[in-house]
């Protein structure tokens, strides 16, 4: 695997995690995103960040892996970081100059918010993609929305698409990279200049993009209806997911953390001061 582009690709292996049924995953991870906004406080973004810890050792993931697939969010956390500490005022100033004002809450606010960004990414690529099967996560997100079925909606059509979006956020970043290598060595220079300037030297680079996405796209639908795809109708699965032991004590693991970030919220701050 390409070390350098990590987000979206399955990584094999035999650990507790692989062997999940995929739809235990998906309402873990919906389980977990909720307990992540829950958590309010030092105290419970530790217990989230020693659970998240739990979560890599499990799955056998390296961490290089996963600190690689941090790589295309740190331009938004920077900007997420920097917004909150000169935007949000409070009460403990800790730095003034003309109209720049930082504030303690500010700061703190920061960090909470980045902390909850990188351990949202954490948690969901190494419960869902770096563990999961394309086809087990088509299966598994079928089934769980299955009983939209009753009322026309095309599941199984939508678990297909998000999965194929899903799934091509690594392909297309391998190909953006290939092309800026291409037109660095035809010249083009994309650290200098401008801001105005950067953005100019990425138009060269947004046209093949766009054209090599659209012939992928229309190459997998060439593939597929030459498979004689016509969709969920009639279908069968050479793979029946069975539920086990090990899904229903993740998922009640996960409500047990949310109930200790919930705890955490309310008496951390005076269980630190004691």
């Amino acid at each position: 695997m390409n070390l350098d582009i990590t987000f979206g690709q399955y990584c094999e292996g035999d650990s507790v995690i692989h062997r999940m049924d995929p739809r235990a995953k998906i309402i873990a991870v919906l389980l977990y995103i909720v307990v992540i906004f829950l958590a309010k406080s030092f105290a419970a973004f530790g217990l989230l960040t020693a659970a998240a810890v739990v979560l890599v050792l499990l799955s056998g993931i390296r961490p290089r892996i996963i600190l690689h697939g941090l790589k295309p969010l740190m331009f938004i956390l920077l900007f997420t970081v920097v917004l909150n500490i000169f935007f949000i005022k409070g009460t403990t100033l800790l730095f003034e100059w003309a109209f720049i004002h930082v504030y303690l809450e500010g700061v703190f606010n920061a960090l909470l918010i980045a902390l909850r960004i990188v351990l949202l990414l954490v948690s969901t690529s190494v419960l869902m993609t770096y563990t999961t099967t394309p086809i087990a996560l088509t299966d598994g997100l079928e089934q769980l929305l299955s009983p939209l079925k009753r009322i026309h909606i095309p599941v199984h059509e939508f678990s297909m698409m998000m999965t194929i979006a899903l799934r091509f956020i690594p392909t297309l970043i391998e190909e953006t990279e290939k092309i800026m290598n291409a037109q660095k060595a035809r010249g083009a220079d994309f650290s200098t200049g401008s801001l105005i300037q950067r953005a100019r030297a990425l138009i060269p680079i947004l046209v093949p993009l766009f054209i090599s996405a659209f012939r992928r796209a229309d190459e997998l639908a060439t593939a597929m209806e030459c498979r004689c795809y016509t969709g969920g109708e009639g279908r069968t699965r050479m793979n029946v997911l069975h539920a086990h032991a090990r899904d229903v004590i993740a998922c009640i693991g996960i409500c047990l953390l949310g109930a200790g970030v919930v705890l955490l919220n309310r008496f951390g701050a005076y269980m630190l001061s004691w």
